[in-house]
């Protein structure tokens, strides 16, 4: 589209023909005219963009590779992939991204990197979290929360989530964690959970009292933390060691829990992964390959609710034969379920075909992380000069 044709065309008429366009032409279109780049820069513009009508073939795969240099020390790198129309081979999209801050073997082993909301995403190891969109290349390091552990007393992190408050408007980010008194007392009734809250639109941090003393414990497979309906999940066990889902709805902010399907349990040398499929909140139930299995236990099992927030509703929606899993990443394209095998590569299972594939990435045990992502032009939120800056890779 020339600057001449353009003039020559209602505004009203420009926009819906930008509205088709891929994130990397408007990027592209943003320098012939400060008229285009005043239109694509608005919210309304961006909002409009964002929940245009999407399918699977938009979904691009973010990859987090860590890359050993010395002796304890890393470089991560962010890979952005997609595939040909004809199979699933992985191509690059876009140059990768070379990922600050988490340098060491702890930030390797405990990253996680999660989202995406609105076409952003967050990358952290509990201390520092890093707020991004891939697609613009811009990120945002949060501050650090005022509050610190007291003195004697030991800090556990257990679960963070990040997602949009639909209602109040505002991307929120939700830590907690266990403190007890020095060494770590097992004693259930020494320890208790804190939670914090980071609103974007104030730039701060706060505590959220929970209604219970002790949060149910999260466990930290990789992979086991979604949102979904404007709520994070994370797998994880209550008082009575029974499985759940363990829920922060971003809006009331408030915990809630959810019951896993009868024949799931923590003792059962199986991992639990959770994704969203086809618009449902999904449980990927699936072997360690470390751990001895009884005889027909060896199958992978995903899980459907059919009715959010009903307990009873999960649908076993598939038993895949066994896999290599090491730990599960998502299902994409509603029918390929990604994952890391026991020897470290990134790999796919074809639902449909029954055909597994393994691709060019390869990592320790437990070290990849990978996210289904759309692309968008969403601002990353910097509501005050004091907060702080934006920064481009």
């Amino acid at each position: 589209m020339s600057y001449g044709i353009m003039k020559k065309l209602h505004e009203d008429v420009v926009m819906q023909i930008l509205l088709e366009l891929p994130v990397k032409s408007l990027i592209r279109f943003k320098s012939i005219s400060k008229i285009l780049y005043t239109l694509i820069h608005s919210s309304i513009f961006i909002n409009l963009h964002r929940n245009r009508r999407r399918n699977t073939k938009d979904e691009l795969l973010i990859l987090k590779r860590p890359i050993f240099l010395d002796e304890n020390l890393y470089k991560n790198i962010m890979y952005f992939l997609s595939s040909n129309d004809n199979d699933d081979t992985l191509k690059h999209v876009s140059p990768e991204i070379d990922v600050p801050y988490f340098e060491n073997d702890f930030c390797v082993q405990f990253q996680q990197l999660i989202g995406s909301s609105h076409g952003l995403i967050a990358l952290t190891d509990y201390e520092e979290i890093i707020f991004l969109n891939p697609t613009t290349r811009k990120y945002r390091l949060l501050p650090h929360s005022p509050f610190r552990c007291p003195k004697d007393f030991v800090f556990v992190p257990r679960g963070v989530g990040f997602g949009y408050d639909s209602i109040e408007k505002d991307y929120k980010v939700v830590r907690f964690y266990e403190l007890s008194s020095e060494p770590y007392d097992r004693d259930l009734e020494a320890r208790h959970s804190r939670v914090e809250v980071y609103d974007f639109c104030t730039d701060t941090w706060r505590w959220i009292i929970p209604t219970v003393k002790l949060l149910p414990r999260v466990h930290h497979y990789v992979g086991s933390e979604a949102f979904f309906s404007g709520a994070c999940h994370w797998t994880a066990q209550d008082d009575d060691a029974e499985p759940i889902v363990l829920c922060f709805h971003l809006t009331c902010e408030s915990f809630r829990n959810i019951k896993l399907p009868d024949i799931c349990y923590f003792c059962d040398n199986k991992g639990y992964g959770l994704t969203v499929c086809q618009n449902s909140l999904t449980l990927i139930c699936y072997p360690h390959p470390k751990c001895h299995l009884e005889p027909g236990q060896e199958f992978t099992d995903i899980w459907f609710i059919k009715e959010y927030g009903e307990d009873e509703s999960w649908i076993k929606k598939y038993t895949i034969r066994p896999l290599p899993i090491e730990s599960s990443f998502a299902i994409w394209k509603d029918h390929i379920l990604l994952f890391q095998t026991g020897t470290g590569t990134l790999s796919s299972y074809d639902i449909h075909s029954d055909q597994i594939n393994e691709f060019g990435y390869q990592a320790n045990n437990g070290t990849l992380r990978l996210v289904v992502y759309n692309e968008a032009l969403t601002i990353i939120p910097r509501e005050s000069n004091e907060a702080t800056q934006v920064l481009n890779y």
